[in-house]
């Protein structure tokens, strides 16, 4: 049976639902047996309020930019259709699902809560676990895993989304190939098959020991393979 996922993220007028802020933004991106799909989903929302200047700062979106825009109750029910059913993997679910339940509730037409159509994957939660004591903001989750996020120079919600998927992607998927031949530096012998033999007086190979730094980092590779496909062969 395919898995259907939705990666979502949200923009917002500031931090608290319960202090009246809104949703002005959501952004997903969906992917089938993990691969994307190309169904997004993206729509700005008039939040009928003003957006804090420091929430301004972080994703650049104004009052101004947000007039004539739909209100939530426009575009609820084509959200809820596009989410149902799915996992949603988000980066600090508490945060968007609270605003996502808020908005639901307020429309006051029987809407039911996220966890209840929906299963939820919280990537922070999983990013805690894989790398502790360490830093797992998306950013630091980008530079970890080699993500480009150059585009990044302010949040938006279809961006992050996009950003999310990759970095989900890797922090699940292990190793996805080994190249060995490539790896060790020489280059991949064809036609022979035969073994090939060093000279015997072959000068001393010089022996390079792995900084900490990259032992750190084979061994949060080797986390990421084994929660994917249970303990490897070389570590039993």
């Amino acid at each position: 049976m395919a898995k259907r996922q939705i990666i979502l993220d949200t923009e917002t007028t500031g931090i608290d639902p319960k202090a009246g802020h809104r949703i002005i933004e959501i952004g997903c991106v969906e992917l089938v047996n993990r691969r994307l799909t190309g169904n997004n989903f993206h729509v700005y929302i008039n939040p009928q309020r003003d957006i804090e200047e420091e929430a301004i700062d972080v994703h650049g979106i104004t009052n101004e930019f947000l007039r004539g825009k739909p209100f939530f109750h426009q575009v609820a029910q084509e959200f809820l259709d596009y989410i149902e059913g799915a996992e949603l993997v988000i980066h600090n679910a508490p945060f968007d699902v609270g605003f996502m339940d808020h908005e639901f509730a307020m429309l006051n037409q029987g809407f039911p809560a996220t966890d209840d159509v929906c299963d939820v994957l919280d990537t922070l939660v999983m990013a805690r676990n894989l790398h502790p004591g360490q830093k797992n903001s998306l950013d630091a989750l980008c530079r970890r895993y080699d993500i480009d996020n150059s585009k990044r120079t302010l949040h938006g919600a279809l961006l992050d989304s996009e950003i999310l998927s990759d970095v989900y992607l890797a922090m699940t998927g292990g190793q996805k190939k080994l190249n060995l031949a490539q790896q060790a530096g020489g280059t991949q012998q064809t036609g022979t098959g035969g073994i090939r033999r060093l000279a015997a007086d072959r000068p001393a190979l010089r022996v390079l020991h792995a900084s900490e730094e990259e032992e750190m980092a084979h061994s949060e590779r080797m986390e990421i393979v084994n929660k994917a496909c249970g303990q490897s062969l070389w570590q039993q």
